[in-house]
């Protein structure tokens, strides 16, 4: 792997190159500052001085700049910066959301980064749930850097109290195990009514979407007969449990109710993990964590992919330095020491190894090849705003029909995602 990161660099530094030839603009000869807006927690201050110490000495003419931004209010100030407004600063990469892209490119202003992604980058390698919110119409602007998903956190001394010695591998395996778990006072599974990210999961598992694009004009779907039989599932698995049918997984703290110990399985991030451990420490090493089970073994469950890209704006002033600094961050090499610096699954399904001796994050890079991102509508955030998936949910859950729920639902989604709106 190591060899292949060395060639990889190589050919990079090759084509840069040619970047005199009026290949990519922005190419200067003096030392220059190139600027790189990263997100608060995306990756420590130990990794950064790492990755800018090396940069800088790989890279004699340029200096980085890494300023680190909130996520809160970070969506006007990017359309700022694309926009060119007055005042606004420019930098020469900015990390973003991988749902947010589909925004960016909408409100314009992306450097399009396709021909490197082809000719760099081993676009084919990426991961599907950081890749495809970045393309759009054939053309990549979003660069995958980092990823998480959901995997299923269960108490290893729950499973051998019922007997349970092997882990299931479809969701039927997965009904009757946590029907098994579920007795004398323990929860077979601590679901939320509204965790709508497992719900999608479940929905793209039976063949649905959340919402399908007509030319442009998107539509809500959650009334399709596949989006049903989703939501019928996790109706069936979520009453495995206590969870609250009106609340997500915030309200209260999943992590908090598993961390009580009559908790067998929660579905999160491999992360809750520690905040489990760190609220009750007597579960320390007695965590264990599994890929969300498909419909069948040959495949596992689908998950919502969470984590960041790389763009580049067509305003800043160094193209050329901005492509070499997504191309070290995107690289085996830098993507290898973030996933186990930061616990993250890497770029490329081809770097796994890299985080295979944490077992829940081996179980979440397992999952990342099922991973997809939430629709591409430039107004989906109109949806995440007092979302109607969750009171469908919830109705659903408390006897409504569940037809007649989603026809509703969808009917508020096609709503919040009509353009003439924006």
């Amino acid at each position: 792997m190591k060899n292949r990161s060395i060639a990889a660099a190589l050919a990079l530094t090759v084509s840069l190159s040619l970047s005199g030839c009026g290949l990519v603009p922005g190419s200067g000869e003096d030392r220059r500052t190139v600027t790189v807006w990263l997100m608060k927690g995306s990756a420590s201050s130990g990794f950064i001085k790492r990755f800018t110490d090396r940069f800088e000495h790989d890279h004699t003419d340029i200096d980085l700049d890494i300023r680190i931004q909130q996520w809160t209010g970070i969506g006007d100030k990017v359309t700022a910066v694309l926009k060119g407004e007055d005042g606004a600063e420019t930098p020469d990469v900015i990390e973003v959301g991988n749902t947010q892209v589909a925004q960016y490119v909408d409100d314009g202003g992306l450097l399009d980064l396709t021909l490197e992604s082809m000719r760099d980058f081993g676009m084919d390698d990426w991961i599907p749930g950081l890749a495809d919110p970045g393309r759009f119409n054939g053309s990549q602007y979003g660069i995958p850097w980092y990823a998480a998903n959901r995997v299923v956190i269960y108490n290893k001394d729950l499973f051998a109290k019922a007997g349970i010695e092997r882990l299931p591998k479809t969701r039927d395996q997965w009904i009757e195990t946590t029907e098994r778990l579920n007795t004398g006072g323990d929860q077979g599974i601590y679901l939320a009514g509204q965790d709508w990210y497992t719900l999608s999961g479940f929905v793209w598992d039976e063949g649905g979407e959340l919402a399908v694009d007509h030319g442009g004009a998107w539509e809500g779907a959650l009334d399709s007969p596949a989006a049903l039989r989703a939501m019928d599932f996790y109706r069936r698995l979520q009453k495995l449990g206590r969870g609250p049918k009106d609340a997500d997984e915030q309200k209260p703290p999943q992590t908090g109710v598993f961390a009580k110990g009559d908790v067998a399985q929660t579905i999160s991030v491999p992360g809750a993990g520690q905040l489990i451990e760190e609220s009750n420490p007597e579960l320390k090493g007695k965590l264990g964590y599994f890929p969300i089970p498909g419909r069948t073994a040959d495949h596992l469950g689908s998950v919502v992919t969470g984590g960041s890209d790389l763009v580049v704006p067509e305003r800043g002033d160094d193209h050329e330095g901005a492509v070499k600094v997504v191309a070290a961050l995107a690289g085996a090499t830098w993507q290898t020491d973030l996933a186990r610096t930061m616990n993250y699954v890497p770029n490329k399904g081809s770097l796994s190894d890299a985080v295979a001796g944490e077992p829940g994050v081996a179980a979440m890079a397992e999952s990342a090849g099922r991973g997809r991102a939430t629709p591409k509508s430039p107004r989906w955030a109109a949806v995440e705003t007092d979302n109607p998936i969750k009171r469908y949910m919830t109705e659903v859950l408390n006897g409504a029909d569940a037809a007649t729920a989603a026809r509703s639902a969808s009917e508020e989604i096609t709503e919040r995602l009509d353009l003439s709106h924006q």
